[in-house]
């Protein structure tokens, strides 16, 4: 059986003392948790403090994003290679980062291809704007992003996130039907071009998660877990969720 992974995405929240505080207190409550893997992603300002404040417990930490070079002349960027001290996964392709710095297939593939062979291990994001999901465009956006994504990937070393575009940050989220229905999808395309790494292959739902309604999303066959958003802000509904994960698998 897969191990659930819940992954709190901070965005750009938290100052470092922020980020400290909250990383401890979700030490305090999240420890007693041994049947799901846990994972935080604070900015980039904050993975220091956070690893330093999670050092010798259960949750690890993950970076939201990171450049396709290993160093060089791009002002601004973070490297695999300065992260891999500093965390174990790292989020990319998000659609945040898809819709407001431009990033496509491309860029995504060349991202997988650069956290992994610096060690880290990537969490894809993947999913349908509004009008594609109207219009029954789902699977092909779907499989689209897939193919454009996986060229040179090592997929027993990936985690994906199913993210309809729709559903995030907006409170709207997406049925527990039709979000298995979508990840059951990922799954099959993924068999297609590796049916082992398809069986160990760990898919999220990310959304509008929240602590009430986590569980319909997480009792879904196909789904392994979830990418929370502004849940994961509350230490008190995040450690909610993950509990949750537990007893879902139970």
């Amino acid at each position: 059986m897969r191990t659930p992974l819940i992954t709190g995405n901070w965005k750009m929240n938290t100052t470092i003392s922020e980020a400290a505080a909250l990383a401890g207190e979700l030490r305090l409550t999240l420890e007693p948790v041994s049947d799901v893997e846990k994972v935080v992603c604070p900015p980039f300002i904050s993975l220091a403090a956070v690893k330093a404040e999670l050092g010798g417990s259960s949750i690890k930490v993950g970076a939201q994003n990171l450049y396709f070079e290993d160093k060089g002349a791009y002002t601004g960027e973070v490297s695999a290679l300065m992260l891999v001290s500093l965390c174990e996964y790292v989020i990319i392709g998000h659609s945040e980062r898809r819709q407001y710095f431009g990033e496509d297939g491309k860029m995504v593939n060349r991202k997988l291809l650069a956290a992994q062979k610096a060690g880290l291990k990537p969490i894809l994001c993947i999913g349908e704007k509004l009008a594609e999901n109207e219009a029954g465009r789902t699977e092909e956006v779907l499989r689209t992003q897939i193919d454009e994504a996986f060229s040179g990937v090592d997929l027993n070393l990936l985690v994906i996130a199913y993210e309809p575009v729709w559903a995030i940050g907006t409170g709207r989220a997406a049925s527990g039907r039709g979000a298995n229905a979508a990840i059951g999808f990922i799954r099959h395309r993924v068999a297609g071009i590796d049916s082992q790494a398809s069986r160990v292959l760990r898919i999220l739902y990310g959304g509008s998660v929240t602590a009430a309604n986590a569980a319909e999303f997480l009792s879904q066959p196909e789904i392994d877990g979830a990418l929370v958003g502004g849940a994961s802000l509350k230490a008190g509904e995040f450690a909610a969720i993950v509990r949750q994960a537990g007893e879902a698998r139970r």
